[in-house]
């Protein structure tokens, strides 16, 4: 009687040993997990503002409109020879109310 309440005590203490390790380990998993969150989310947001500083900024504007002007500029000889007509008709009258 003595060695069955002894084994059965024992093994209600090792059941409520290991519910208590594995909240313990859940919460070190869970804390481990919002750390990691935590750390994402910043980074995001820190990417995500100096992306937009640098956008915004004058030198990446005028970055950008050299870059698309050169562009412009070695496509307007070929456009402007292929739509300018040579000559051009009478101008249309506008009526006056």
């Amino acid at each position: 009687m003595v060695g069955k309440i002894i084994s059965i005590d024992i093994i209600n203490v090792w059941l409520i040993a290991f519910k208590i390790a594995s909240l313990t380990m859940y919460q070190k998993i869970a804390n481990i997990l919002s750390i990691a969150s935590f750390i994402l989310i910043t980074s995001a947001l820190g990417a995500s503002y100096f992306g937009y500083k640098y956008v915004s900024s004058p030198q990446f504007i005028s970055k950008m409109k050299n870059m698309v002007l050169k562009d412009v500029q070695k496509l307007m000889p070929k456009i402007l020879d292929n739509n300018i007509p040579d000559t051009t008709g009478k101008s249309i009258p506008i009526p006056f109310k």
